[in-house]
């Protein structure tokens, strides 16, 4: 399937997306061919506007992710902003004729913000769902992922398993993360036990801080514990403190967003039956974690 978006993103995507939309983007049809009757035809010479029909223009809809999160979300050895999500997203696009997608970059802790002020209209980054999100954001319906937090530490750290063995100690986690929530959600009933440390930084620098002992621990999904650390330097222990959908994330009471959801469930649906998500999955993520079980 042609895809519709460059890997320039920004500058080029829109140019080649338009190229690639096939008969729901091309040139309008052209006029009758002389063989074909046109009874009745008052259009005068030169003016096409009876011959020709333009098809409805495409919404261009801008998707906010980021660079930084391995196999999901990240900037290639060719400049090529690539992942997981993003080729899902692509994906998506390439079977919504309706939308445009054009990909916007940031930092993971702007792209909320960036929603809320419709600078994106939705947010592909591995976004798991939790109650303290649904108060403020529409999710679609159709998850994508699913997947299991737990702590992750040194590889010989043996005293960790749980969050209470983290009292006293550095956490590091994504601000507005999932598993940032987990820790404050904890800290909020145990008087802020645990030390929480803000990632500024990418997967190399969350090794390197727990490895060189700057923090003591970091919160994972499954998934993503080879792909941060692909040379095995850290472990998850414990039991998983959550488990959760993955899916995109929307602006609340938008008619227009909530239409742009109910497509995106569509396209999921048609992946998830050809096998297309799957094979993204253990593509890109080492393994298939579309489905719950």
């Amino acid at each position: 399937m042609t895809r519709k978006t460059s890997p320039t993103i920004l500058v080029l995507a829109l140019s080649f997306a338009l190229s690639a939309c096939g008969a729901n983007s091309g040139p309008a049809a052209a006029p009758s061919s002389p063989e074909a009757p046109a009874p009745n035809s008052a259009a005068a010479p030169g003016d096409q506007t009876g011959a020709e029909t333009s098809p409805e223009k495409a919404t261009k809809i801008i998707v906010g992710t980021g660079t930084q999160f391995p196999k999901v979300c990240f900037i290639d050895e060719n400049g090529k902003l690539t992942g997981f999500d993003v080729e899902l997203v692509r994906e998506i696009d390439n079977r919504l004729p309706q939308y445009e997608f054009e990909f916007q970059t940031q930092e993971f802790k702007s792209l909320l913000l960036s929603l809320e002020t419709k600078k994106i209209d939705f947010v592909a980054h591995e976004m798991e769902k939790n109650p303290e999100r649904e108060e403020k954001y529409l999710f679609n319906q159709e998850p994508y992922a699913h997947w299991r937090n737990k702590i992750v530490v040194a590889k010989d750290n043996d005293s960790v398993q749980s969050l209470d063995d983290l009292k006293g100690k550095k956490v590091l986690v994504g601000a507005t993360s999932a598993q940032a929530q987990i820790i404050e959600n904890y800290n909020k009933e145990n008087g802020n036990a645990i030390k929480v440390v803000y990632s500024n930084g990418g997967a190399n620098d969350t090794v390197d801080q727990i490895v060189t002992g700057r923090v003591d621990a970091t919160l994972a999904a499954d998934f993503a514990l080879s792909l941060i650390d692909p040379e095995g330097k850290l472990k998850a222990t414990g039991p998983a403190l959550s488990e959760a959908d993955i899916l995109f994330m929307f602006r609340k009471n938008d008619e227009e967003a909530q239409k742009l959801s109910d497509a995106i469930d569509g396209a999921i649906r048609e992946l998830k039956a050809d096998g297309t998500l799957g094979k993204l999955s253990t593509e890109w993520l080492g393994g298939d974690f579309t489905a719950e079980e």
